[in-house]
Order: C-alpha cells, then structure tokens, then sequence
C-alpha cells in the first residue's frame, strides 16, 4: 500500500500542510503536534515523494552527475568530493558513467534535465561545441570537475594542468636529464594537446633542451596503453632517462613494463605520475606524482552548483586549485 501525507494527517488529526510543514523541517508546528505526526510517520512507514515536492516548489533537491568512469580511482575520488559536498547541502545525486562518448554524454544530459535535476556536474575529456551549446541552452546550472573547457564560459573547477606537467618536467631538467618523455592521454582532449603538452615543450624549452616528438608517446589513461607506450619508448635509440606520465594507471603499466624487460625504476629511469590516486601507494617502487587535490576539486564543482541554484553571488566562476609535487620513491 502507498501510504501518502493524507493518509498521515488524517490519522494524526491533523491538516495535510501540519504534516508538510513537520517534513520540511518548518519550526512553526506546536512540539505536541510534531511530536504525534513523526510517531504516525514511522508506524505507517511514510516517505515523502520527492517528484510530487519537486513539481510544488520547482526544486527536486538532485543534482546529476554525468562522470567518464566511476571505476577509474581518479574520477571515484573527484565523485566523492561532489557527494559528500551534497549530502552536507541536503542534495541525492543521480550518477551515471558516459564512457567518453560524445551522444551518450548528451544524452544523459539531456535525460537528467528530464528527470528535472536542479543542476549537473559535468566530467569529460574532450568537451566541444555541441557539448557547450547544450550547456548554454540546459535550464539547469551546469559546472565542469576536472574538465577543460577553453572559452570560460561554463564554471569549471581544475589545477594548472599546464603548469604541472611543466613543473614536473622542469624537476627532471634540474637534476641533469636531457631526455625526458612523455606518456600523455589522447592528444584530441585540449587538456592535453593545449594544456599538458604546452607545458612539456615550454619546460624543455627553458631549460635549453630540444623538443624530440619521438619521446612523446599517446596513451589513453589506461594501464595497458602504458605497458604498450614503454615498450615503445625502450626501443628508442634515444632512451629517456626520465619520463613523466600523464595519470597514475599509465605509469603503472610503465613501470610493470619495464621491470618484464629487465629495466629498474628509478635506477634506469625516473618516473613521475599525474594524479596522486591510491595507486600510487599499491606499486613499488612507490610513486613520485603530482597532487592533483581530486576530492577537493570534486566538492569545490559542487560547492559552486549550489552557489548558482541556489542563486548565491558567485565571486569567481572558473576555479584553480593548487598543485604540488609528492616525492617518492619512483625518482632518487
């Protein structure tokens, strides 16, 4: 049987906007009379039906969240982050996993405005024109985690992800390297072709070291993509005597890889990883890596959506969080 909030004011005697107003947390309601609806509430097993309270107030308290992967530990913390942000701000998340799939990100986008979420977080690789135009038409406020998005014109929350690559770049140039590669995710995505790589050739170039393509090689973020990269890299002529990659799986497989063709990290050859996940703890050598602050990145996107369906000033609409470098023991 559904039990509905008629049935509960009718059996506690009293009006169905009493009841409403004891659901919602309303302090004008005599403690007495709260105190007979809570106990018919709970013999009756009432739950109040969010799509009936969405319709009446405009608001249904949900919030979408549209990630690439959830089993990838780096987007399992940045959804962790927006969670925890909103359930401290009453807000139930709709998750769902896009497979870096263009039609299928927009039409989960566009299945979730159904749903009438009140705003959406958004995670992918390679956000275009489509994607920007259904953000701009979307009636919802929409704020990318950890996404690039190169106009501005949609809140964002990042790091310099630039910046980072150079500064690990950079860590290498200083203790003598001259030749440094790179294992970066797929090249399509600005956040690498405009941001990362950008900042590998301007590290190179201000320590005085020629930029050598061979010693870029494309992965997709995945494990095996670096087993496959640094079989390419150990069959250079020039092999690098250190190698940055650009998340925390690919240098797993680097590293595994190397140690199957008799190669030591970081005796032959240093490593420093992108994302500071849990992986890099569960591999030994253990991993040097940027911190990217994952969680934070994640609570802060949230923070920010509830700036906006919340209609709250919003000081800054674009984000950068800090970065730094943990070392350990995958560099000496």
């Amino acid at each position: 049987m559904n039990i509905t909030i008629y049935d509960v004011a009718r059996e506690a005697n009293v009006s169905m906007a009493t009841v409403s107003r004891v659901v919602n947390g309303n302090p004008n309601v005599k403690p007495a009379t709260r105190k007979k609806v809570v106990e018919v509430i709970d013999r009756l097993g009432y739950r109040p039906n969010a799509v009936a309270r969405g319709l009446a107030s405009k608001k249904t308290t949900t919030v979408g969240v549209i990630i690439p992967d959830i089993a990838n530990p780096f987007f399992a913390e940045l959804a962790r982050g927006i969670e925890d942000i909103a359930t401290m701000y009453k807000y139930n998340i709709i998750l769902s996993n896009s497979d870096q799939n263009m039609e299928k990100e927009l039409h989960l986008l566009n299945t979730m405005l159904g749903k009438q979420v009140d705003g959406l977080v958004f995670m992918g690789g390679n956000i275009r024109a489509e994607h920007v135009a259904e953000f701009k038409k979307s009636p919802a406020p929409i704020v990318l985690a950890g996404s690039i998005e190169e106009s501005g014109e949609i809140p964002s929350v990042n790091i310099d992800y630039e910046q980072a690559i150079y500064d690990a770049v950079s860590t290498f140039a200083k203790k003598g390297h001259k030749a440094i590669g790179f294992v970066i995710g797929p090249m399509l995505e600005p956040i690498n072709k405009d941001k990362k790589l950008e900042g590998y050739k301007r590290a190179l170039e201000d320590a005085g070291i020629p930029y050598n393509e061979e010693l870029v090689v494309e992965g997709d973020y995945t494990y095996d993509s670096g087993l496959e990269a640094i079989e390419r890299i150990l069959e250079l002529d020039n092999k690098p005597t250190a190698i940055v990659v650009g998340s925390d799986e690919m240098a797993l497989g680097v590293i595994h890889g190397a140690f199957d063709r008799g190669y030591s990290v970081p005796e032959d050859f240093e490593v420093i990883a992108s994302d500071n996940t849990r992986l890099t703890l569960m591999v030994r050598p253990q991993l040097t890596t940027i911190v990217q602050p994952l969680y934070d990145i994640g609570a802060v996107a949230m923070r920010l959506l509830t700036k906006y369906m919340n209609k709250e000033k919003v000081e800054e609409n674009i984000v950068v969080l800090p970065h730094r470098i943990e070392y350990r023991d995958s560099t000496k």
